[in-house]
């Protein structure tokens, strides 16, 4: 029993990396707050073996911009999230590049921030949070955008696409 395990451990291990696809999935502002700052966005996701989707990159849809994300952040970044919030995948913005335009823009004089999101589905709406930190260190909640789900793309060969 215990080989039959280790052997179809092995396998899934072996296949996750070639069964997973990179997808984009791009989203409408839903409200007034949301256009004011993004007329829209394209999520870079990748969908894992058993469906488990991670956003790799994001970018504005009706401009040339993208910004790189990680998943994972401090603690801190979800206790700053308004009373009622659901929300609780978080990414970090890559502070470099186009991500550092992203972090002002959103939040104006942080050092840093995150992007805290609900499950990522395709054809489901979208919530994200911005937390910044400031130099001070304490983490704030600097604005929630509203997306409606627009579409789902693939690149031809299953690669990260080439937008930039």
């Amino acid at each position: 029993m215990k080989k039959a395990i280790i052997a179809f451990l092995a396998v899934v291990l072996a296949a996750g990396p070639a069964l997973a696809d990179v997808r984009l999935w791009s989203y409408d502002a839903a409200d007034r707050v949301t256009r004011a700052l993004t007329q829209g966005i394209t999520l870079q996701v990748r969908r894992g073996l058993f469906g488990a989707v991670s956003v790799e990159k994001l970018y504005a849809t009706t401009s040339r911009g993208s910004a790189e994300v990680r998943w994972g952040g401090p603690p801190d970044a979800v206790r700053a999230l308004p009373q009622g919030a659901r929300e609780r995948d978080v990414y970090e913005v890559v502070n470099e590049g186009e991500g550092r335009g992203l972090v002002r823009a959103l939040c104006p004089s942080a050092d840093a921030a995150w992007l805290i999101m609900g499950r990522v589905r395709a054809g489901r709406p979208l919530t994200i949070h911005a937390v910044g930190r400031w130099p001070d260190g304490v983490y704030r909640h600097c604005v929630a955008l509203s997306y409606t789900f627009r579409g789902d793309w693939t690149a031809p060969d299953g690669r990260a696409p080439a937008i930039d």
